[in-house]
């Protein structure tokens, strides 16, 4: 068989028999009426057909002019003519006066009825009406018409060479605007030469975890409860995750001088905000892990995935300015902006810059320019604080009627972690959190329990973050869409367990 492409109108790969393709080379646009014609037509009509019936071309598939197949096959015109006109009796297409010849619309024949038919309950629950896990932000929200003006004016401004390959680290006007916004809003301390751009925080801890087992380093603390994806990163690093317990004040950074922990000299934290709990990690405790990064020449990993929003005006800044030679700062645009636009940073200390940008560079951690450049000139022009502060606003007044619909209908469940973020955890009591997600689920409503994020090391029986070792349930306020957020909390108070 040899396989053969028409290139004008639209791409159309046919599998034609070798002795068919170019079978009428030379005859021009001529009409071709003798018998290998009719054997050229036949074969050209059983591949259009095929190709259609096996749904490789789709209903409504446009298809080139009868000209431009024929040109491109080396065949009569009218040969191509006719095998459209065959099919179209057939039904197979379709040709109107100024829409060409199109693959025609198919119905699927209804599946035969069981033979006994019984009305039986569903064994699962129904699909998510309203979704309350945490993970994305309000991506209704995204501020297209300003992100559209931003790219105008990137796309205007940009230098040619912005279009060819990156030095490693990202594009410099993102990283020298990121460098300033991040010493003026999170207190980081940095240049643009120390931030490296990732699509994604899941890329830039993949990147690290790589370079710092090529560096030799076989375990990493983490939070006791945190995501579980966070924690496979790091393991398919081939380095192992040691958990260090969280609690009301967060990661009891202390247990990094255990004996058990003397081989950890690297930690990932969310001291802003933790995950999922929600509490701060407390001023002693940051002092504290700062002087342990700095004593033993650790490397603690910052994620602070929502910094930006705080509602109690009590700021928290970054711990990397505790210790910038010991601390690796990664920030997203995940819950500022949007997760699909893949953009993270990662602001490094000074040894670490030169091995995690040679990496980078080897090819499989590439990223487009496009969405770079369009966030460096919406963080230059003042778009970017303006619709963060539109966003906190909006987020805390989600926040507040979760809590006012709490204490009207549920005043017996506890909300907390709200200082900050797009979450809260609502505790729940204890032996109820398993039944209230699948309560939650049957009525439509996406939701989990904290212990869907502890780590896998932990013992069940281990103290619980919630106090009284009580369940909890994280609600993710800050992810339904506008219209829908209203339904989503009435569903969720209406499958909260009774007091």
């Amino acid at each position: 068989m040899e396989k053969t492409w028409a290139i004008s109108g639209v791409d159309l790969h046919l599998d034609l028999p070798r002795a068919v393709a170019g079978a009428e080379a030379g005859t021009g646009m001529g009409t071709g009426t003798g018998a290998g014609e009719r054997g050229v037509r036949a074969s050209l009509t059983d591949a259009l057909r095929e190709a259609v019936r096996s749904g490789r071309l789709a209903p409504g598939t446009r298809l080139p002019s009868s000209r431009s197949l024929a040109a491109d096959l080396g065949l009569a015109r009218n040969t191509v003519a006719d095998a459209y006109g065959e099919l179209v009796a057939e039904g197979w297409l379709t040709a109107r006066q100024g829409s060409g010849t199109r693959v025609a619309a198919r119905t699927a024949p209804p599946r035969p009825a069981p033979a006994h038919r019984r009305a039986t309950p569903p064994r699962t629950p129904p699909p998510p009406v309203h979704d309350l896990r945490p993970g994305p932000c309000d991506v209704s929200s995204f501020p297209r018409a300003a992100w559209l003006s931003a790219a105008r004016r990137a796309m205007a401004a940009v230098p040619h060479e912005a279009f060819g390959y990156s030095d490693g680290r990202g594009r410099p006007e993102l990283r020298e605007a990121l460098a300033g916004y991040l010493a003026r809003a999170r207190g980081v301390r940095t240049t643009p030469e120390r931030i490296v751009l990732c699509a994604g925080f899941s890329q830039g801890l993949a990147l690290l975890g790589r370079v710092l087992r090529q560096r030799g380093v076989k375990s990493m603390g983490v939070e006791s409860y945190g995501l579980w994806i966070h924690h496979d990163i790091i393991e398919r690093a081939g380095i192992r995750t040691a958990p260090l317990t969280v609690d009301g004040h967060g990661a009891r950074v202390a247990e990094l001088d255990d004996e058990a922990r003397r081989n950890v000299r690297s930690v990932l934290l969310t001291p802003a905000h933790q995950f999922p709990t929600g509490v701060p990690l407390h001023p002693d405790r940051r002092a504290a892990v700062a002087d342990w990064a700095s004593r033993t020449g650790g490397l603690i990993v910052e994620d602070d995935y929502d910094g930006e929003f705080r509602y109690d005006r009590q700021p928290v800044g970054a711990l990397q300015g505790l210790a910038p030679e010991h601390v690796v700062y990664c920030g997203t645009a995940s819950k500022s902006l949007a997760p699909g636009l893949r953009l993270a940073w990662l602001v490094l200390p000074e040894h670490l810059v030169a091995d995690v940008v040679d990496l980078r560079r080897t090819g499989e951690w590439g990223m487009g320019v496009l969405d770079q450049l369009t966030l460096a000139e919406f963080i230059n022009s003042g778009g970017y604080d303006r619709h963060i502060r539109a966003m906190r606003l909006h987020y805390r007044r989600r926040r507040d009627d979760l809590v006012s619909a709490l204490a009207r209908h549920a005043p017996h469940i506890r909300v907390t972690g709200i200082a900050a973020g797009l979450h809260a955890v609502l505790e729940l009591p204890l032996g109820t959190e398993h039944a209230t997600v699948q309560a939650a689920a049957w009525r439509g409503l996406a939701v989990q329990g904290l212990s869907a994020f502890r780590h896998a090391a932990v013992d069940e029986s281990a103290p619980s973050p919630v106090p009284d070792g009580r369940d909890g349930l994280i609600v993710a306020y800050g992810t339904p869409a506008k219209h829908a957020f209203a339904g989503a909390l009435e569903t969720l108070i209406d499958v909260l367990p009774a007091l």
